[in-house]
């Protein structure tokens, strides 16, 4: 049986994970885009409150993963998702209710109840994937999807220059209004469309036997994600996540960098910015497509996995000299290239845990890796506020350092970790393999 004869429904699910995750990094991406007009023309923070702010985001973030993956795995991708975007649809609207008075702590709060619910997003998509797809198309899938983080940061960089003065942050309220609607159309949509594929009237019995070819029959009993928590192969997940602090450096602190080393401001960031996440977009498409490409050439998953790697943690290394340039396009081409290949990156390290775990587990252990990357942007986040309002470019210059080494470390620590990536069973025990 061919890929070709049995049916292609499960992209129809795959198409409502890209739009959510795109409405999601719209969401997120907001206030990297606003943040200089923000600080410098309406609330007026110090860096050092800019990043306090960020890492109320990222404190819920880590927070919400260990608990939206359990409740994800509990209550199912259908129920759990819909959840998540309700909540972080509600609270980024929120951020328009804030007045100048109360900016710092309002944005704290904001921020933090916008990353409790955008921390069920990858979780639920995941097991989703998971679910969907058999494990030589999964990487693939997830790079599709996981393209949707680079056109919500490409669609707010484009959008918000149109209807916020840059100059004096008129009308800035409406760049935090812009998805509620696009989030209940997509809700609608979920809630009518999804069901697993095994009970879903629009899935033919070819294509779930295709869907199911290379994976173990799973019983409905729920694994607690404290079970998952002692495997080395959750370890390994955990410190795949950590360059999570990377992507989050660019999120939040490429605009600021831009406007710092080159004086951009609002109209000026958005072509760079825009860039940045198109090229991104390649890379998380290519990430998957490669790994997928070397699988059905017959190389073990994990030999596919980790070449592919290791190819993109190499084409990372060249950000570490973002500082040093007075191009400023010679600075967003390095950007651009780091950020396309954490996409790649990402796109596999998402893969490895339907690759190992049994896909009841997939959320809970994704909760945990996404709450590590989160802790880990935090530290980030809290070390580059005190440094750059004490020494100014010095901190930009060892961020990128730090960016641009670290995917080699973790791959190293993944190899230690799982060397052969023997899968588990639904009992969380090692499959014996001939």
């Amino acid at each position: 049986m061919t890929e070709t004869t049995v049916g292609k429904y499960r992209y129809r699910i795959l198409a409502l994970l890209f739009l959510a995750t795109t409405i999601n990094y719209m969401d997120r991406s907001v206030i990297g885009v606003l943040g200089p007009t923000l600080r410098d023309t309406v609330f007026h923070w110090t860096n050092k409150e800019y990043a306090y702010i960020n890492i109320s985001f990222k404190f819920a973030y880590a927070a919400g993963m260990l608990l939206m993956g359990g409740i994800v795995d509990r209550l199912g991708a259908r129920i759990g998702y819909t959840l998540a975007i309700g909540i972080w649809s509600v609270f980024g609207m929120l951020h328009a209710a804030i007045r100048p008075a109360f900016g710092f702590w309002g944005f704290f709060m904001a921020r933090f109840g916008l990353g409790l619910g955008e921390s069920g997003n990858f979780p639920a998509c995941i097991k989703t994937v998971a679910e969907w797809f058999p494990k030589k198309e999964r990487a693939f899938a997830t790079g599709i999807f996981n393209a949707g983080t680079n056109v919500g940061a490409v669609i707010a960089p484009m959008l918000i220059p149109m209807i916020v003065d840059g100059a004096t942050g008129k009308n800035w309220q409406w760049g935090f209004l812009t998805t509620g609607v696009f989030s209940a159309i997509w809700v609608v949509m979920w809630l009518s469309i999804y069901k697993k594929p095994e009970v879903h009237p629009r899935v033919s019995k070819e294509e779930l036997a295709y869907i199911v070819s290379d994976s173990a029959i799973e019983t409905t009993e729920r694994i607690p994600w404290l079970k998952v928590l002692p495997h080395r192969e959750t370890l390994a997940f955990c410190f795949a996540k950590i360059p999570d602090a990377v992507w989050w450096f660019y999120l939040f602190w490429g605009g600021f960098f831009l406007n710092f080393k080159y004086g951009l401001k609002l109209s000026g960031l958005a072509l760079p910015i825009i860039i940045i996440y198109v090229v991104a977009d390649v890379g998380s498409v290519l990430g998957g497509w490669l790994s997928s490409f070397f699988i059905k050439r017959g190389w073990s998953i994990n030999k596919s996995r980790k070449l592919t790697l290791l190819i993109f943690a190499i084409c990372i290394l060249p950000v570490s000299f973002a500082t040093q340039t007075d191009n400023k396009w010679v600075a967003v081409a390095l950007i651009a290239i780091a950020a396309a290949s954490h996409q790649a990156w990402s796109a596999n390290v998402f893969t490895l845990v339907s690759d190992v775990f049994p896909k009841k587990a997939t959320a809970s252990v994704v909760g945990i890796g996404g709450m590590v990357g989160a802790l880990a942007g935090m530290l980030a986040d809290f070390s580059l506020g005190q440094v750059l309002d004490q020494r100014g470019e010095m901190g930009y210059f060892f961020a990128f350092l730090i960016a641009g080494s670290m995917y080699l470390v973790c791959l190293a620590a993944i190899h230690l970790l799982m060397p052969k990536m023997t899968p588990l069973d639904e009992n969380l025990n090692r499959v014996q393999t001939a």
